[in-house]
């Protein structure tokens, strides 16, 4: 029979027995517990923010792509005024509204003076279409006839762009307003954002229409 002694030494040393040396530090219970529940916290903030973080810069893509498109058209229609200018030297009112929008959407400070700009070029390029169907002679130009097949598919890709953006932005103010993300939202300073609306006379292709009308056209002066 051992005797205590034997007990705790055996062959390779004193070996441990029960007592304090062997329990946890009591504060690391309460620190485990603190850091669980600020990681339940923390998490779906963390989640919220990346979310809208990659809503956001999706809205500012979209916006991009229109916004490329709206400046190719703000290119191309006053080259075609241009070319209808020098043979035409009448209805000079819609040259100048032409250059009016064009400086107008460049000094454009958000979406609703983009908008706003683009609507306004949208009437005066209706406007010069119609010069153009009066004139037969424009109409053959050749000049002239490649600018408006430009500008008909630049405005089949803004019609296109300004559907996405829109639905882009739609998505991204649903976002921040459904709970919980509208707390978040709020707190790291996601704002709604507009909607890029066209106006009554600019919502759909102004219609170019590449056809010679075989009518005789007045006479420019």
């Amino acid at each position: 029979m051992t005797s205590d002694s034997e007990q705790r030494t055996g062959p390779f040393g004193p070996r441990p027995t029960g007592g304090p040396g062997r329990t946890l530090p009591r504060w690391l219970i309460p620190l485990g517990v603190f850091l669980a529940v600020l990681f339940v916290l923390i998490a779906p903030a963390i989640g919220s923010y990346n979310g809208l973080v990659d809503k956001e810069e999706g809205v500012e893509t979209a916006f991009a792509n229109l916004d490329r498109e709206l400046q190719r058209r703000f290119d191309l229609v006053p080259t075609l005024a241009e070319a209808v200018k020098a043979s035409l030297r009448q209805e000079q009112a819609v040259f100048g509204e032409i250059a009016r929008a064009r400086t107008q959407y460049g000094g454009a400070r958000d979406v609703g003076e983009r908008a706003a700009a683009s609507e306004q070029l949208g009437s005066a390029l209706g406007r010069l279409l119609v010069i153009i169907e009066q004139y037969p002679q424009l109409q053959s130009n050749e000049r002239i006839r490649d600018l408006q097949v430009q500008i008909e598919g630049t405005e089949n890709r803004i019609s296109q762009e300004r559907r996405d953006y829109n639905l882009v932005v739609q998505d991204y103010n649903r976002s921040i307003r459904r709970f919980p993300r509208s707390l978040f939202a709020g707190m790291f300073g996601f704002e709604r954002k507009d909607l890029f609306e066209a106006g009554v006379g600019t919502r759909d292709n102004p219609g170019i229409d590449l056809d010679v009308d075989p009518t005789p056209a007045p006479t420019a002066s």
